[in-house]
């Protein structure tokens, strides 16, 4: 199953680097990711392309562009899929977290689910067998819990 938040961080951080991780609010990481790529092109970008785009704006910088060497093309291309994996794999952390947090595995602080206050399962209390507690009633003899008045004389 494709992770749909990563997918959206991936191409966002694919755009610019730090986006991805802004839609992910990690705020921290944008920013570092940001300058990180600033830093990058501040010290493999030459100077007449700065120069370039003073004097030409957009286009003297795209016809800079075109003399850049491959090792100016490959650095900042390092980042942004750097940036892209980075994005990606903390999203479906983040998911594999939440997930890990709604569904308790038996011996964890908190047990199995449908515990009560003293760690042990719920048991119904007609038929006394364990009870899961995303249920509204007993899955062994039916009992309704919580159920409106209109319910029992059904």
């Amino acid at each position: 199953m494709v992770n749909r938040r990563g997918v959206i961080a991936a191409v966002l951080g694919f755009v610019y680097p730090g986006l991805g991780h802004v839609y992910l609010r990690r705020w921290v990481r944008a920013i570092s990711w940001f300058l990180l790529a600033l830093v990058t092109a501040a010290l493999v970008v030459p100077e007449s392309a700065y120069q370039a785009f003073q004097t030409d704006g957009l286009a003297g910088l795209m016809e800079a562009s075109e003399n850049l060497g491959p090792e100016v093309t490959l650095s900042l291309l390092v980042i942004r899929v750097l940036n892209v994996v980075d994005a990606y794999l903390v999203a479906v952390r983040d998911t594999a977290s939440a997930v890990a947090e709604r569904i308790p595995t038996p011996g964890s602080d908190g047990a199995a689910a449908g515990a009560d206050a003293a760690g042990e399962p719920a048991e119904c209390p007609e038929c006394g067998k364990e009870l899961d507690s995303d249920l509204d009633f007993c899955p062994w003899c039916t009992t309704r819990f919580d159920a409106p008045d209109d319910a029992d004389s059904a």
